[in-house]
């Protein structure tokens, strides 16, 4: 894969952000912009175990997507605080995915401001995401291509992103928003996946007090170094094609592969797994 390192800047206006990065579409990490928020100082795991101990969270770990999995479904749950315990004693697969704190623990908002950066931002939708030792998330995007700022809190984690133009490359599977799950990103066999290699995208690390932006539909893969959370704030695709595509993904595309796989079973995962190289390699 070609990967280039994403642009870092300290701090930056509301004016350079929309010509610079907006406007074209580039991804962007802030260095310094949170810095003046309590939850800077305030958040890290032994705090959300203490406001959020006993709340009960979903929890998702790597296995390959199976027929009788619901869309988005966790694979477990636990307590919050045996959770923060879990990943202080061990690394675990086990990871919070899209975890919504303003339903949770509403009093969090109070830790951090809406950025004034040019987007309109979906203040309903606050997600935090939780993550052991090697733990990660396959390659995909998001349902609804939004734009997305991306905090990250306590932990280091290695970020990969791809925009829309590298799908041909990438082993997506068809009728969902993810590519093949037995590629490993962080270190691809290129004799199993020789397409990956034309790949054109970004690498990067975040630490504790980062912001990164990801444009509206980027592809984004991302592995934890070491125990962490970071949190997510999305704005709604502006571009026409983009939005139609969200608002297809939401309202056909999820619902038609949740029915086949009721119909097919397991030979519909298989069959995409294999369309997924099959239309890859053609590709190229």
């Amino acid at each position: 894969m070609k990967l280039r390192e994403i642009e870092r800047v300290k701090t930056i206006s509301k004016e350079d952000f929309l010509e610079r990065y907006y406007k074209p579409q580039k991804p962007v990490i802030i260095e310094r912009f949170v810095e003046d928020w309590p939850a800077f100082t305030k958040w890290n795991l032994d705090f959300m175990a203490k406001v959020a101990g006993e709340k009960t969270v979903p929890l998702y770990d790597n296995r390959p997507v199976s027929h009788e999995d619901g869309f988005n479904e966790p694979h477990t749950t636990m307590k919050m605080n045996d959770y923060v315990a879990l990943l202080k004693k061990e690394p675990t697969k086990y990871r919070i995915f899209l975890w919504n704190i303003l339903k949770e623990v509403p009093e969090l908002q109070k830790d951090f401001k809406f950025p004034d950066l040019g987007m309109k931002l979906m203040k309903k939708l606050p997600m935090l995401f939780f993550g052991g030792t090697d733990s990660y998330t396959f390659m995909h995007y998001d349902i609804d291509l939004a734009n997305i700022f991306h905090f990250q809190f306590e932990g280091r984690k290695e970020v990969i992103l791809f925009d829309q133009k590298q799908n041909d490359f990438l082993y997506k599977i068809p009728h969902s928003i993810i590519t093949r799950e037995d590629i490993d990103f962080s270190n691809p066999d290129y004799k199993k996946w020789p397409a990956l290699e034309k790949a054109e995208g970004y690498k990067t690390y975040l630490e504790h007090g980062h912001m990164l932006y990801m444009p509206e539909g980027y592809w984004h893969y991302m592995k934890y170094i070491t125990p962490g959370f970071s949190m997510s704030l999305r704005s709604i695709p502006k571009r026409p094609k983009n939005l139609a595509r969200a608002v297809y993904n939401i309202i056909v595309m999820r619902y038609f592969d949740t029915l086949m796989r009721k119909l097919k079973g397991q030979k519909w995962i298989d069959w995409k797994n294999e369309q997924a190289i099959l239309r890859t390699h053609k590709a190229i």
